[in-house]
């Protein structure tokens, strides 16, 4: 099969998008399929933000390719934000690579080109939205509730064209359904590298902690650090833990908008020192991070899953997390979960889990059977089928 796929958001920029695609991606390449993106092209300053040093192309291995579409900087919560412009004229280029379907991760100008390229070429188009929406323009600089409900008419009219619709949680669905949608679809998650992550023996854990500057009472957290992430709660949760455990440090890895107000939140209540901000880490990094560290934290109000919290159960990690969108879905007997915004109730859950190794462990395992149906070669086995289905769908409905 030959699958192009089409996204806003990819290499170099922070993205639990682009880490899940690029992973599935190299997993059905090992089923034998070719694989064409179709993404924004960076600039040189988009891939210095991300920590690399000069502007090159990823390479993605056998049987994958990548065709960069022009696009222009916006302010985003990356920092490293494009716009693609569709025109329709790309469909040519597309063409050339005689997709068998079309799979769009996004709804903005990547995506508009893959909705024009189906429908001149001819091939079925599928979708996946990891968007949550409502929370995306809550923290967006134009607010209100009439650009939310806009926005998920345009998000539910965008994916509406497609034959079939994946999210990574039943969160995102129950948000469209409440305007219209009704596009077949099912809850896929988004994968997670084994080869990566996972829980490993080769490694000499308190040589890792001294790689990373933590100790063994370290809570990790991993991601954007943007408004919508809420890390501030876990701020002032440290805060409080340090009264009790003066040694507790919170490992951050990432890059963001939010990154100098965090900062200062930390230097305000004297956890300064008990912080450490690593930015932008590779994935071979952050998965010995996760194996260094004690607990993984996420105060996100705006999860349709989080790559970063799977991962972290991969390697074996409890969690911590709020209840709020998609979470609940993936913190079960592997986690706790407290409230958005009560950062006394996390203060008193990072105390419990640092203080108990016996439930840390228990959670962890927990966690580690957990994301086993969660690996890249099971999510890519189950979009094959899916292809294949709906290749054969379109070719019936002609």
């Amino acid at each position: 099969m030959k699958i192009a796929i089409f996204s806003d958001n990819f290499y170099p920029e922070l993205s639990g998008i682009s880490d899940s695609i690029i992973t599935t991606a190299k997993a059905l390449a090992k089923l034998g399929h070719e694989i064409c993106f179709f993404v924004p092209d960076y600039s040189e300053k988009n891939f210095k933000t991300a920590s690399i040093e000069s502007k090159r192309e990823i390479d993605l291995g056998e049987r994958i390719s990548i065709k960069r579409l022009f696009a222009f900087s916006y302010p985003g919560p990356t920092k490293q934000s494009r716009a693609v412009i569709p025109t329709g004229f790309r469909t040519f280029t597309i063409k050339k690579f005689k997709p068998d379907i079309i799979h769009t991760q996004l709804f903005f100008g990547a995506g508009l080109e893959a909705l024009m390229a189906a429908k001149i070429l001819k091939v079925p188009l599928v979708g996946t939205n990891h968007t949550a929406i409502s929370e995306f323009i809550r923290n967006a600089p134009i607010k209100g509730k009439w650009l939310e409900k806009a926005g998920l008419k345009y998000v539910n009219w965008y994916y509406g064209k497609c034959s079939f619709i994946s999210a990574p949680s039943q969160s995102v669905f129950e948000e469209m359904e409440k305007f219209g949608f009704k596009t077949n679809h099912e809850v896929i998650s988004n994968p997670v590298n084994a080869g990566i992550f996972s829980v490993s023996t080769e490694y000499d854990i308190n040589v890792l902690k001294n790689k990373f500057g933590i100790n063994d009472k370290t809570l990790v957290y991993a991601g954007r650090l943007a408004p919508e992430k809420n890390i501030d709660i876990i701020i002032k949760a440290v805060a409080l833990v340090k009264k009790k455990i003066p040694s507790v440090t919170l490992a951050m890895a990432g890059h963001g908008v939010s990154l100098e107000a965090i900062k200062k939140l930390a230097k305000e209540l004297d956890v300064q020192e008990n912080v450490k901000f690593l930015g932008v880490i590779s994935q071979f990094d952050l998965a010995n991070l996760y194996r260094a560290s004690e607990i993984f934290t996420i105060t996100s109000t705006s999860e349709t899953q989080s790559m970063t919290l799977i991962q972290a159960m991969a390697c074996g990690l409890p969690v911590i997390g709020v209840r709020a969108r998609a979470l609940p879905e993936y913190i079960e007997n592997n986690g706790i979960l407290i409230e958005p915004g009560d950062f006394k109730g996390l203060s008193e859950k990072i105390i419990e889990l640092l203080e108990n190794q016996s439930l840390r462990a228990e959670l962890g395992e927990h966690g580690l059977k957990f994301v086993q149906k969660f690996s890249d070669k099971n999510i890519a086995l189950k979009w094959e089928e899916i292809y294949k289905r709906e290749i054969v769908n379109y070719k019936n409905s002609l």
